[in-house]
Parts: C-alpha cells; sequence; structure tokens
C-alpha cells in the first residue's frame, strides 16, 4: 500500500499536513537539513525506511477527522478549511498575483513554468479567460494530482477560485478522470461557500498518457478527443471556446491557495514538492519535500537507500546512473544533469533491475500510448521500443547502439506533444548513463529482462492513497 509522508521542516505549511498553529502530536516532529538527510514525520512511514500499518491516510488525524466520503476514505470538510484560512477574500487579485511572481511560484504539472507568467498571459490576452484545474494524471507513477482531489479538494477548488479572479476569468472547469476523486469534487462543489465566483463545471475524460496534454485538455473540454493539438496557438491564446485559457495543475493551484491563506510562508509554500516514489525494495509512497534535497537523502529517508539507478520525472526525465544520490530535487540541478524534474515521480532500480530491460519497458509503454497523430511519433517511438526490445533478447544488429543514438539526438521536438521526447531522454539517458550495458548484452541477450517489452506500464504504476 502506498505511503504518505511528510518530510517538511517543522512550521512548513503543507499540503499533506495540518496547517501550522493546529494541534499535532509532538512524537512526530524531527529536524531538517537541506541538502542533507531528511527528517521524516512519520505519516505511514518512518525515517528508517519502515511503515506502520495504515489503511488511507488523514492528514488532519491530530486534530480533527477530515470525515468520510463515499468508498475511498478521507475528505476535507469545508468547516475545516475555512477554519484555517480557507476561502478567504481575495481584496487585490493583482497584488496576489505579484506575490506569486515574487514568491517564484512554478507550475508542478511537468515543465516547471513561472506560474505568474502563465497567469497574466492569460489575463491580459483578448476575450474573457477560462481556467481549468487539470487534474488528469497520465504518468503511471505519480499520485499526487488524484491525491489532492480526492482528499482535499477545496484546497484545489480554492485555488481555481484564486486563479479565475486574477485572471478575470468567466468560466472554471477542473478535468480529471479518476472516479473517486469526481465524486469528491463534486461533492466540495455542493458545499462551497462561495457563489460569487464563475461557474466550475467537472468535465470527466478517459485516462491516457497524452490526455493530460494541455492543448488535449482543451479539446476534450471543447467536446472532442483528449488527444493534443499542433501549437499555436497555445490555449493561453486560444483555448475553451476560442477564448484565452489558463490550464493550471491541480498542485500548482493548491500551492496558489496555500500562499494565499499562509502569505507570510511564501517561500516555504513554493519551495517544496510533492513526488512520488516508487521501485527498489521500498514501499511507494506519496511524499512533501523541501526543494533542493538530495535523492539520495530522500531515497534513504522512505526505505529506498538500497537504490542503484533512478528513473526521473515519471517517464520523461530520463534514467541516471553513478552519482544520482547527489542530485538535488529541483528543476535547474536536474536539468544540468540532463534530466528532468516533470511531475515529481521517482522510479528507483534495485542493484539487480537491468536499466535496459527498464527502457525498453518504458518505450515500450510510450509506444503503446502514442495518441497516432503524428507519423514522426509513431514511427520514433515504436523504433526506439523495437530497438531496445532486440537488445534486451540478443537479437539486436551491432549497429543498433549508433541507431539508438541518432534518434535520440534526432526525435525530440518533433511531435505535437512531449511523449515521443520522453522515448528519446529515456534512450539518450541509457547511453550516456550506463554505456556498456547494451554492449554487455550482446548476442546472449539478458536473463534479467528477456523476453518481450511489457507495454503496459504495471512496472511504473503507483496505486493512490
Amino acid at each position: 500500500m502506498t505511503g504518505v509522508i511528510s518530510l517538511l521542516p517543522e512550521g512548513w505549511p503543507g499540503l499533506l499536513t495540518p496547517p501550522p498553529g493546529t494541534h499535532r502530536d509532538p512524537s512526530t516532529r524531527t529536524s531538517y537539513e537541506p541538502g542533507g538527510s531528511c527528517g521524516c514525520r512519520d505519516q505511514g512511514g518512518r525515517a528508517d525506511g519502515s511503515y506502520d500499518s495504515y489503511n488511507s491516510y488523514d492528514p488532519y488525524n491530530s486534530y480533527g477527522s477530515y470525515g468520510s466520503y463515499g468508498s475511498y476514505g478521507s475528505y476535507e470538510h469545508v468547516s475545516r478549511y475555512t477554519a484555517v484560512g480557507g476561502y478567504a477574500p481575495v481584496a487585490a487579485p493583482d497584488a496576489l498575483l505579484d506575490r506569486i511572481a515574487a514568491a517564484g511560484l512554478r507550475g508542478r504539472g511537468g515543465a516547471g513554468f513561472p506560474a505568474a507568467v502563465k497567469l497574466r498571459a492569460v489575463r491580459d490576452a483578448p476575450g474573457v479567460p477560462v481556467v481549468v484545474a487539470n487534474g488528469e494524471e497520465g504518468e503511471p507513477g505519480s499520485v499526487k494530482d488524484r491525491w489532492l482531489l480526492r482528499h482535499r479538494p477545496h484546497l484545489v477548488l480554492d485555488g481555481l477560485r484564486l486563479a479565475a479572479a486574477m485572471t478575470g476569468a468567466g468560466r472554471a472547469c477542473v478535468y480529471l478522470s479518476d472516479a473517486s476523486a469526481e465524486r469528491a469534487v463534486r461533492h466540495a462543489l455542493a458545499e462551497w461557500p462561495h457563489d460569487d465566483g464563475p461557474r466550475v463545471d467537472v468535465v470527466r475524460t478517459a485516462p491516457s498518457y497524452v490526455a493530460g496534454e494541455e492543448s488535449a485538455v482543451v479539446r476534450r473540454i471543447d467536446g472532442g478527443p483528449a488527444l493534443p493539438t499542433a501549437k499555436p496557438p497555445r490555449p493561453f491564446e486560444r483555448g475553451v471556446g476560442g477564448a484565452p485559457t489558463l490550464v493550471a495543475n491541480v498542485e500548482t493551484l493548491a500551492r496558489v491557495a496555500l500562499l494565499h491563506a499562509w502569505p507570510d510562508a511564501a517561500t516555504q509554500v513554493t519551495g517544496a514538492h510533492l513526488v512520488t516514489l516508487s521501485g527498489s525494495h521500498g514501499r511507494p509512497a506519496l511524499v512533501e519535500v523541501a526543494a533542493g534535497t538530495r535523492l539520495g537523502a530522500l531515497a534513504a529517508a522512505c526505505g529506498h537507500g538500497e537504490a542503484a539507478a533512478v528513473l526521473l520525472g515519471g517517464l520523461f526525465g530520463g534514467l541516471h546512473g553513478a552519482g544520482w544520490t547527489g542530485l538535488p530535487l529541483d528543476h535547474e540541478g536536474l536539468r544540468a544533469a540532463g534530466g528532468a524534474l516533470g511531475c515529481g515521480a521517482l522510479h528507483f532500480l534495485r542493484p539487480e533491475d537491468c536499466p535496459v530491460g527498464v527502457a525498453a519497458e518504458a518505450t515500450a509503454y510510450l509506444a503503446a500510448q502514442s495518441a497516432r497523430q503524428c507519423g514522426v511519433c509513431v514511427s520514433g517511438t515504436g523504433a526506439l521500443s523495437g530497438a531496445l526490445s532486440a537488445v534486451t533478447r540478443g537479437t539486436a544488429d551491432p549497429d543498433t547502439p549508433q541507431k539508438l543514438l541518432r534518434w535520440a539526438r534526432q526525435l525530440p521536438g518533433r511531435g505535437a506533444c512531449g511523449l515521443l521526447d520522453a522515448a528519446a531522454r529515456i534512450t539518450a539517458s541509457l547511453l550516456d548513463h550506463f554505456p556498456g550495458r547494451l554492449d554487455e548484452h550482446g548476442s546472449r541477450g539478458c536473463p534479467r529482462c528477456a523476453g518481450p517489452a511489457a507495454a503496459d506500464g504495471l512496472r511504473f504504476s503507483v496505486t493512490v492513497p
């Protein structure tokens, strides 16, 4: 079962823990050293990697229950949310936007784009804007967005309300595929205390890797299939119904709401990330952690200390071997190392895992998830997946490594979305960080990864806590 763990320093307002000033068990308090070892408040897991017995996590269990709703466990009641500053009036939307810019809040959907830049672009575009809370979590190894929608829907809706106020939006949408999240959001909307904001629609889609891409979100809300479109125009220029549209990740909106409620903690609010950990010998976990934490410290604090390598950013950040433990959890540091934080999903490899097999499964999954709208994506992901699968079976041509390197360099940026880029990055990082592993397979194949590469993504999938 997936754990839920806060590694934030004491006193930081977080998305997984009670707000500062509310009662909690003092025994959960620990110290924290940025860039060093992580302090771990035991919310389903301990710093030594061991775990308590638990069901679904209730982050407010120390001062009052969320309550229950439906079949998925804890739920955030509006009375609890408003009691800690939720849904506070927006006296000066422009001042809030300036505060977001000053705090340096970046989007949490994958690209890490500055949130204030997006908000201003939508606000300043001609027409009446639309704002969308994007909760479609296409990455199989990420659970943060579905957890927030299931357990903290008012926090997300409050962020959506604030985004509408800052942009002058006349319509708002919550976009998702998860049935439990939909029930929680609809229940929250029924008890939402504000009636002066824009209408909020809940739009359900079928889950897929590309369904959460921003142009696919717009296309689905407009009644079409959840498939990416060519750009430009981008949604902030022409989105839902032709209006300028903000498509914001639900964690981004949750942090906007937290920043509004706790203006004196802006640095802490924007300096934390939700990450999903899986793989290795540890139990999967949803973790909130300070930016800049070394990946090795994060892994050790959550029971993955024996990992030999890591797949970063879901399937978007590439494979990293020697030296991965010293990488910082932030966009700049990972980009400098040739990786990407993406949605914050980290899949750890055990010492006995074959990185070639992991790359083969990842590219096979991406090839299967292609929208099949771009010829270069269909052929490119198919070629990468086929070549890596041949390597695992020991049937690859001698020039396969050279072919893979050429494709990995030529394919990025040629598709309508980031799926082809993800497959190319995984391949390039395999060649860069594990240069001898393809040659080791030779004509013998690999007993650890031989056979057809699974295309179902189950290796990387995590259950929502």
